[in-house]
């Protein structure tokens, strides 16, 4: 049976590549990453402790004076929504919702614009909505998932910033997160600076991840990645010694020659398919969507290997569901590494101390660690690396011979 638990809210997205799909799988909110939950499995290794220094979000729904923060959430309706009955609107606008949440939105959470001032009469689920209604719901914030806060900021200039997102902090608001999320940290670290995100990393993936100022640079850059102009490269730490090129056999990140080529076709787990996981797992199978990793060895430690992986196209869990296709599977990866039975398990009941010592990691080793594009002002190059996060290299130092 599929995990007990709703993931974050997010809509799956099947052209995601790894590292860039949706934030937050089911059990997220059972301590995926989240440094505070792990922290008693210390013992384990120092990178179950929280990071020193980093702010863990837990005040980030409080006002200074200690009061909840007002969440706002804002709705416009298009004309292919007009005569619809509001509860039907809602419901279509935040699936996740049940019926009843819906209800009780309506009678205590819901105001109609352009003012955030509740109508004097009464809403009813029955009310029809009109095009061009505003609908704000308007809630008192809640504590949310502890995670890491602080973040790097590896290029800025007025156009373009590459960001050095942490493990374990989600890209943007879901159902648990809002104040806890990156796009939140960079609007309240840069406040006068119109910075979009151009592309996604998942929650527990870390590295670079590029923002553009203004819509009009991050519609272009955008349009980069969607064409392929953009190149990025991913490290992983697997488990085994796979019998791929080295690294520095391969030449220049780009090049085929010396690399390991994955042409393996992913389709997303169904009803039928071998999977308890119909929804949520992308399975190697004929008469799936092409995808290509080409894979080189980076350096061979004791019982594992940093390997660096080169994205020639985009799928869902595309390096996540290739390694471990091959028989190396990423260190932490719950959902493809521990087995179907542990990620429900999970899901289920968040970190024990047997899945702990078994994932060997609190997050999925898997980390952004470049990133090129051509810069949308001047055409040249932007060429911007993500040193290997501290908890990975910790881990690979204490895995040396």
């Amino acid at each position: 049976m599929p995990p007990s638990r709703d993931p974050d809210g997010d809509a799956p997205d099947d052209d995601a590549p790894d590292g860039d799909a949706p934030d937050g799988e089911p059990g997220e909110d059972a301590g995926a990453g989240d440094a505070a939950a792990t922290a008693r499995f210390a013992d384990l290794g120092p990178w179950w402790s929280p990071p020193a220094g980093v702010d863990l979000g837990e005040r980030a729904h409080l006002d200074p004076d200690g009061a909840p923060r007002i969440v706002e959430r804002r709705f416009t309706v298009t004309a292919d929504h007009a005569g619809h009955r509001l509860d039907h609107y809602l419901k279509r606008m935040i699936p996740r919702l049940s019926r009843t949440r819906v209800q009780a939105v309506i009678r205590s959470q819901l105001a109609r614009g352009p003012d955030t001032l509740p109508d004097a009469r009464p809403f009813r689920a029955s009310t029809t909505v009109a095009a061009g209604d505003t609908w704000v719901i308007r809630r008192p914030a809640r504590a949310e998932p502890p995670c890491p806060r602080t973040f790097g900021v590896l290029h800025k200039d007025e156009a373009v910033m590459v960001v050095d997102k942490p493990a374990g902090l989600p890209v943007h608001a879901s159902a648990k997160f809002y104040f806890n999320t990156l796009a939140r940290v960079v609007a309240e670290r840069f406040p006068d600076e119109d910075w979009h995100m151009c592309h996604r990393i998942d929650r527990e993936t870390s590295g670079a991840l590029v923002m553009a100022r203004g819509d009009g640079t991050a519609a272009r850059v955008k349009r980069m990645f969607a064409d392929k102009r953009a190149g990025k490269l991913y490290l992983a730490i697997v488990r085994g010694d796979p019998p791929w090129p080295d690294a520095d056999a391969a030449g220049e990140p780009g090049a085929a020659a010396g690399e390991e080529v994955l042409d393996l076709p992913l389709a997303l787990a169904g009803p039928g398919d071998p999977s308890r996981l119909p929804g949520v797992r992308m399975l190697v199978r004929a008469g799936g969507l092409p995808s290509i990793t080409c894979v080189t060895v980076v350096e061979r430690v004791a019982g594992y290997a940093l390997v660096r992986c080169r994205l020639v196209t985009g799928r869902q869990h595309q390096i996540r569901a290739h390694l471990a296709h091959t028989g190396y599977p990423i260190v932490g990866d719950k959902l493809y590494g521990a087995g179907e039975d542990a990620f429900i398990a999970f899901c289920d009941r968040g970190w024990t101390r047997e899945l702990a010592a078994a994932a060997l990691l609190p997050r999925q080793a898997l980390h952004a660690a470049r990133v090129r594009i051509p810069h949308p002002a001047s055409g040249d190059v932007l060429d911007v690396e993500s040193p290997l996060a501290p908890d990975l290299a910790l881990f690979l130092a204490a895995h040396r011979r």
